[in-house]
């Protein structure tokens, strides 16, 4: 292939690329907002169970004047993309709009379609509980390709930019407040009680969905085509590899090692590149606790003041 038209052909297969990765991330936005709304409609809000976030804000006003849901939540919103505007960048808001529209949406229908269903009235730390793992899951999905549901979501985004804090923490600590606030509509402590259990479940859940999506694994790749083996990982899988020199202990053979990061979904690809060039390679994979730099995560470092003292 002339070397002009490998070019144009490798520019398309990237662009193809980042507009597959783009729909991808908006439909997991989409589908994490479904399993959302149905936590919320089906097993809390029927219940009177209250969430974190802007949607659990948005219940208790609901509850205590009538206040459409739909309508707390979108002006909530609102403020607060203002100013994440300006700290998390114009794509991350483009998102969070998104998002807002279509649990909006999902809202407003959801609970028109569940008005008659009351699941577990006589079980309420089961609907919490479930409650709990959908709102969690769906959150988590759409944190983990950079989306929010809005709300809290939009505080622990932006705490997590500047602070190594996980963002499951970050939204614990901003949710505790809206759940007790549902205090002063119920007047009942073991309502409250039934959000700090949807709370800490959801942040469990949210921790597990981001942290399975981010891991990452290393690849230690012993080949004598690893020439082939590394230009292909490279330019198909787009991630980089370092060349180490070895040697057999018994055979004293030398050896050649590639060393690969990736993510731990693109494992699958990596071991097909290998298994395609050289069937008889030697490949050990493991599990890393955390990869940070260009196409990894950032490294976030909390600043601290230091004070300088003089001794005269």
């Amino acid at each position: 292939m002339h070397p002009k038209n490998y070019t144009l052909y490798m520019e398309k297969s990237i662009n193809g690329k980042v507009v597959w990765k783009e729909l991808h991330d908006y439909l997991m936005i989409a589908v994490g907002l479904f399993l959302c709304t149905v936590g919320w409609t089906v097993f809390m809000l029927p219940n009177h169970i209250t969430t974190g976030g802007t949607a659990g804000l948005a219940s208790v006003i609901f509850w205590g004047t009538g206040i459409p849901v739909e309508i707390t939540y979108v002006i909530i919103n609102g403020i607060l993309l203002l100013i994440a505007l300006k700290v998390l960048g114009f794509k991350f808001c483009v998102k969070t709009m998104y998002a807002i529209v279509i649990i909006t949406i999902f809202m407003h229908y959801g609970q028109k379609l569940t008005s008659d269903i009351q699941m577990l009235h006589d079980q309420l730390f089961l609907a919490a509980v479930l409650g709990g793992c959908f709102w969690g899951a769906g959150i988590g999905m759409a944190l983990s390709v950079n989306g929010s549901t809005g709300g809290t979501d939009i505080v622990a985004a932006m705490i997590n930019k500047y602070r190594d804090i996980s963002l499951g923490h970050a939204l614990l600590i901003t949710d505790l407040l809206i759940i007790t606030s549902g205090y002063l509509v119920f007047r009942s402590w073991e309502q409250v009680i039934y959000g700090y259990v949807v709370l800490y479940i959801s942040t469990f859940m949210i921790d597990q969905v981001v942290n399975l999506t981010r891991s990452s694994v290393q690849f230690f790749i012993i080949s004598k085509k690893h020439e082939e083996i590394g230009h292909q990982i490279n330019e198909v899988a787009q991630r980089g590899c370092t060349v180490i020199n070895g040697s057999g202990f018994y055979s004293g053979e030398e050896v050649k090692m590639l060393f690969v990061l990736a993510k731990k979904s693109e494992s699958g690809r990596i071991f097909s590149l290998i298994n395609e060039i050289d069937p008889n390679a030697f490949v050990s994979q493991s599990a890393v606790i955390g990869v940070y730099g260009l196409g990894f995560d950032k490294i976030k470092q909390k600043r601290r003041k230091s004070s300088k003292h003089t001794n005269e």
